[in-house]
């Protein structure tokens, strides 16, 4: 990997050229980045507590003992 940015940083390129490996670069680090949120929603582990949501119970968050 190391080597694949080295030679990328060696690399003699125009303008347009830098600006669109540089643009595809942030094009894939959102669409990762944003592909790991989607994916992350139905993960089990990542519930709200009914206790903490609104609606959930008493005025202010926590169900009445």
């Amino acid at each position: 990997m190391q080597k694949h940015i080295q030679a990328l940083m060696q690399k003699e390129m125009t303008r347009r050229e830098f600006l669109t490996t540089v643009g595809f670069g942030l094009a894939t680090v959102v669409g990762l980045s944003s592909l790991l949120k989607l994916l992350g929603k139905d993960n089990p582990w990542h519930t709200q507590k009914a206790d903490y949501t609104y609606g959930g119970g008493t005025y202010g968050g926590k169900k009445a003992s």
